[in-house]
């Protein structure tokens, strides 16, 4: 990697920084001095505590969206403790509880903006890999410090352990915000969940404690123990059984498919009841096939989502601590993250990884 870049990230702003980055499409973290900006006047600078990994933190280190800008810092699910506010900060104080989920900017004025939906500004920020309205490029949560404007921080309750919070920011707001918008959070409806990964994890918890009943789909018999004993979910469909799946036929209010991988939808959309919603949040690379005789024959629904805007992602999290929706999480070192991005490729895992930066990042400077 190009030396001067390494340079001008250390010296392009006055506050010192300190992370783990991704050099070129290897993907391969190590350890990176870089800089923050100075705190603007509705700025909030935070010390990092805890930050999650997401699989989108996997693609982009590797460059597999083809949009990675390198030296990269990954980390969309960033908790900590603000140290310092700036002059016009209304929100928030020193020592207040915080986190950063996906986005730290957006345009403020367009439509989506107005209706709080700054996921869908065309001109969002991202918190890693991105041109923030300086021109500098963004950095991310595996890192010693954080700024954010105050618009984008959320406060994290007193009774949510900072370490549960982290995920949320990403994976519960992506589950979160499809169940309200497409009205599947009504007790006594019946939802399903398709994968049962970190996402499908929180969409069962979410699901219940809204009360709904809820069948999980999974390709795995494997996880049918996880599904029904730790998870309560009410029942479990492997979906490349046929009986099984055509036993449930017509049964469920609405689908949250959370899989990323190619998968097909024709099983899927039999389940649902008439005019019931397939909602896609996972991000297969390749298109997936789409049948339609099922939707005519149904007023079936197939729609999208993706994270949240800050309303609702403080909302969330709000609902998070109010039920003790917490999602099952193991915690990490920060010299391991390689090790958690291989098992995260072999989807070696059955719960976030969350890295403990406030005691381990400061392990590695020496």
């Amino acid at each position: 990697m190009d030396p001067t870049m390494t340079r001008l990230a250390e010296e392009e702003h006055p506050n010192k920084a300190f992370g783990w980055a991704a050099r070129d499409s290897s993907g391969v973290l190590s350890p990176f001095k870089f800089s923050r900006r100075a705190t603007g006047e509705k700025d909030v600078v935070f010390k990092v505590l805890y930050c999650g990994i997401c699989h989108s933190d996997l693609h982009m280190a590797k460059n597999e969206w083809g949009m990675s800008v390198y030296p990269l810092v990954p980390g969309h699910e960033i908790v900590g403790e603000v140290t310092e506010v700036g002059s016009k900060v209304q929100k928030f104080n020193v020592g207040d509880r915080v986190g950063v989920g996906c986005v730290v900017g957006s345009c403020q004025s367009c439509d989506s903006c107005k209706n709080n939906l700054e996921n869908y500004c065309p001109k969002s920020i991202l918190t890693y890999g991105a041109e923030y309205h300086d021109g500098s490029i963004t950095y991310g949560g595996y890192s010693d410090t954080m700024v954010a404007d105050e618009h984008f921080i959320v406060r994290i309750p007193d009774n949510l352990p900072l370490d549960v919070a982290a995920p949320m920011l990403c994976a519960g707001i992506t589950v979160y915000s499809p169940l309200r918008y497409y009205g599947l959070d009504k007790p006594g409806l019946h939802v399903g969940v398709v994968g049962l990964g970190g996402l499908g994890n929180v969409a069962v918890k979410f699901a219940k404690a809204m009360g709904a009943k809820v069948t999980v789909i999974s390709t795995s018999p494997s996880k049918k123990k996880e599904a029904l004993e730790n998870l309560d979910a009410d029942s479990f469909l492997v979906s490349r059984d046929q009986d099984q799946v055509q036993g449930a036929s017509g049964t469920l209010d609405g689908i949250i498919d959370t899989v990323s991988a190619q998968h097909p939808l024709f099983p899927l959309l039999g389940l649902l009841k008439s005019h019931g919603k397939l909602v896609l949040v996972g991000a297969p690379e390749k298109p997936l096939e789409l049948p339609v005789f099922p939707l005519l024959q149904g007023r079936k629904v197939i729609g999208g989502s993706m994270t949240g805007g800050m309303k609702e992602t403080q909302e969330m999290i709000d609902f998070t601590a109010k039920h003790s929706v917490k999602p099952d999480i193991e915690v990490i070192a920060m010299e391991y993250v390689n090790t958690a991005m291989e098992r995260l490729l072999k989807a070696d895992v059955k719960s976030r990884f969350v890295i403990d930066i406030g005691n381990t990042l400061k392990a590695t400077t020496s």
